[in-house]
């Protein structure tokens, strides 16, 4: 990777971040977050490579993802980023929970209905 390639892949990576968190929702994100070795981690926890099929309360609408890196976005009809605001609110939640988080129309609110590992991301360790 060229140095003007590193410099456009960081400067994509701070608006994607710019443009779907304010720093403090990400900070609350951070402190939220456990992290574990792939391979201690329960198949039903949303995990990047889970499809999540989850209900967003205000809308009563039932959606189906699967939670990708932005770089992979192309390879899933259902696919939805990690960087997107629900996609980063699902990560590390199971079946049965519930999230809150404010956006910029208001609080939104879902619920995780079902949880399966679609795809295996490789991990360094």
């Amino acid at each position: 990777m060229t140095a003007v390639q590193r410099w456009l892949t960081l400067t994509q990576l701070r608006r994607i971040l710019h443009q779907t968190f304010s720093f403090d929702e990400l900070e609350k994100e951070l402190v939220r977050a456990k992290v574990v070795n792939i391979k201690d981690l329960a198949p039903d926890v949303v995990a990047i490579g889970s499809q999540v099929t989850f209900k967003i309360s205000k809308f009563d609408k039932y959606l189906t993802k699967t939670l990708c890196l932005p770089l992979d976005m192309h390879k899933y009809e259902d696919g939805i980023s990690i960087f997107a605001p629900i996609g980063s609110a699902l990560l590390g939640l199971r079946a049965g929970q519930k999230i809150s988080w404010n956006t910029k129309s208001g609080e939104q609110q879902i619920d995780i209905l079902e949880v399966k590992r679609k795809v295996r991301y490789l991990v360094c360790d």
